[in-house]
């Protein structure tokens, strides 16, 4: 449900209301964030629907290179009552004029402090104006607050188009569901929907699936086969986790989207196909093409639409709804009055790393241990006799398989790290694994080091 807006707007603070003009929109104020750091140029964003980030790490929607600023240090989003400032457990806290707060309302002319580094607040222009759609819904993806509902709006438009479209967003927030509602409400709808996850095939075939190959093109190729591009004629090619398809295959990528034609392996002609393309990624595109890992033609050639999926913990109010889905969705069908004592308002509280996807886990895991409501939750795994393979046939094979593997990475990590110390660095070389990996992992699982 959209806020209420207040009686009048305050000729002093403009950054205290978000105006609603009708069922499809909502005004915003015009608002620019100002960073100083000590030892690089001001850095200015501007505040819109879907919350910013600030740290210094690459994944952040503002990055601070200030050694004083944690990796992820802060969050600034709208609210009815003005921009809240949260802090993320940064090292160094965060102030507002000199108070240091967890969430604290910032407001025009107030000095912000990340770690000493100043941030500040401006309007800009005139109010912004954001469609929203009628719908909390959009195919299978769900959501009635003002960030999805934005959302749906911008892919309800484009889906109508034969455009690109790149999604963005972390792991679990659902891209692939969007990527279908996406084929559903399209022109193409009753052409095929052809699914390829760059990250699961090894380099080496992923040309061949593809673009396709000629009989005797390589070891194996006992006859001809059309890649997956020309498959997905008449209809859509989803690429999935496209940040990692291998530099030398994003030229080749590249011309087909370009010419719309493919060359399969081993062929001296050309093939026409006429398949509409829908990419994803949790990468940081942007920051991969900084550093050459990603061609910036192609980046710009898949971004003809570019949308942002919002992770869970920055719209909690769809938690209610999501966890409904979730609960019908169990054999027998399950409600909401089915779930332990305050388990909604623990749902609510908790941060979900892993998005969507940790939360259908959970409402799952609740089903299966109501006696264990609050561990469930917060992620606890259960004792090694509670895991018995009888207690998960009641799920998908895809789901029980990743209830186990994430509940075995959660307790290994956390072992790895209580043997280290609380060293990332030791534990990491224990395992076998990057001390980026252990971090991903963590950040993942919600894990805080001890040291």
């Amino acid at each position: 449900m959209l806020p209420r807006p207040p009686p009048a707007r305050s000729m002093h603070d403009p950054t205290r209301t978000i105006t609603t003009l009708r069922s499809d929109a909502v005004e915003l104020p015009d608002l620019r964030i100002l960073v100083t750091p000590q030892k690089s140029p001001p850095i200015e964003a501007a505040l819109g629907v879907a919350p910013l980030v600030l740290g210094t790490s690459g994944e952040c929607d503002v990055i601070i290179p200030d050694s004083r600023v944690s990796r992820r240090h802060c969050q600034l989003r709208f609210s009815p009552r003005g921009v809240v400032l949260t802090d993320l457990g940064s090292k160094n806290g965060t102030f507002i004029n000199d108070v240091l707060i967890v969430e604290g309302f910032l407001t025009p002319g107030a000095i912000a402090s990340l770690g000493g580094v100043p941030l500040t607040v401006r309007v800009g222009g005139a109010p912004v104006v954001v469609p929203l759609s009628t719908s909390a819904s959009f195919g299978e993806a769900l959501g009635g607050s003002v960030p999805m509902r934005a959302l749906f709006a911008r892919l309800e438009r484009a889906a109508a188009t034969s455009e690109t479209i790149l999604l963005l967003g972390e792991s679990g927030t659902g891209k692939e569901v969007l990527a279908r509602a996406i084929h559903a409400a399209s022109p193409r709808s009753g052409g095929p929907f052809v699914v390829f996850d760059c990250s699961a095939v090894a380099p080496n075939l992923i040309e061949a699936e593809l673009f396709g190959y000629t009989k005797g093109a390589f070891t194996g190729a006992q006859s001809a086969r059309a890649g997956l591009l020309e498959e997905a004629s008449g209809g859509t090619l989803f690429l999935d986790e496209i940040g990692e398809l291998p530099l030398d295959l994003q030229p080749k990528l590249l011309r087909a989207l370009e010419a719309r034609q493919v060359r399969r392996i081993g062929a001296a002609a050309y093939t026409s196909f006429d398949a509409r393309v829908v990419a994803a990624t949790h990468r940081d595109l942007q920051g991969r093409v900084a550093s050459g890992a990603f061609r910036e033609d192609l980046y710009y050639r898949l971004a003809v639409v570019e949308t942002v999926v919002p992770p869970l913990r920055e719209r909690k109010e769809d938690i209610p709804l999501l966890v409904e889905r979730f609960l019908a969705a169990q054999v027998p069908a399950r409600s909401l009055a089915d779930l332990p004592p305050n388990a909604l308002e623990l749902l609510r509280g908790h941060h979900w790393p892993g998005n969507v996807r940790e939360l259908r886990n959970t409402v799952a895991r609740l089903m299966l241990f109501p006696h264990l409501a609050e561990e469930a939750i917060v992620k606890v795994a259960p004792r090694p006799a509670d895991m018995g393979v009888g207690q998960f046939v009641a799920l998908p094979l895809r789901e029980a398989r990743d209830m186990v593997v994430e509940q075995f990475e959660r307790t290994y990590i956390a072992m790895k790290l209580r043997e280290s110390g609380g060293n990332v660095a030791r534990a990491a070389a224990s395992m076998g694994v990057s001390r980026q990996l252990v971090h991903r992992l963590m950040e993942r699982y919600g894990i805080r080091s001890k040291g």
